[in-house]
């Protein structure tokens, strides 16, 4: 089983940015932790600040990995070309969020990627991404 974690802008920060809404954790730390729990499958991580890599690099896993975790950031609430790009691919896409997008700013109530996706996760920090990964691994 191969599955991607896809992060998009300033999450390359997590850990030293806006401690009290995205915690004090750095990606690469949790993302070694994701690896140790979940060995028996192969996960890859990705992250850009960029729409078109994001973009290249679903085009390129998704027709051949079994899902992807994506939080697109702040492309979440921007972006047709990402939703475009999630539509045009086989491999199934969950949206996850570190902060209950709900309780924020009233732009981060609209997703354009929710609609193309199999779901969203948001709430519940870092573990968002252990639990769209449980979700793939159950659904498999």
């Amino acid at each position: 089983m191969k599955i991607l974690i896809l992060n998009g802008p300033n999450l390359n920060l997590l850990g030293v940015r806006e401690k009290s809404i995205y915690g004090s954790q750095s990606f690469e730390d949790y993302f070694k932790q994701l690896k140790a729990e979940f060995e028996a499958i192969e996960l890859e991580y990705y992250q850009s600040n960029h729409e078109g890599a994001l973009i290249d690099k679903i085009h390129e896993v998704g027709f051949s990995y079994d899902g992807i975790v994506f939080n697109a950031g702040a492309y979440t609430h921007t972006s047709v070309a990402l939703a475009d790009a999630i539509s045009a691919v086989n491999t199934p896409v969950i949206e996850v969020h570190l902060s209950n997008v709900h309780k924020r700013e009233a732009f981060r109530h609209k997703s354009f990627l929710s609609p193309v996706c199999k779901g969203v996760i948001a709430g519940f920090g870092m573990d968002s991404y252990r639990l769209g990964i449980q979700h793939f691994i159950q659904t498999k």
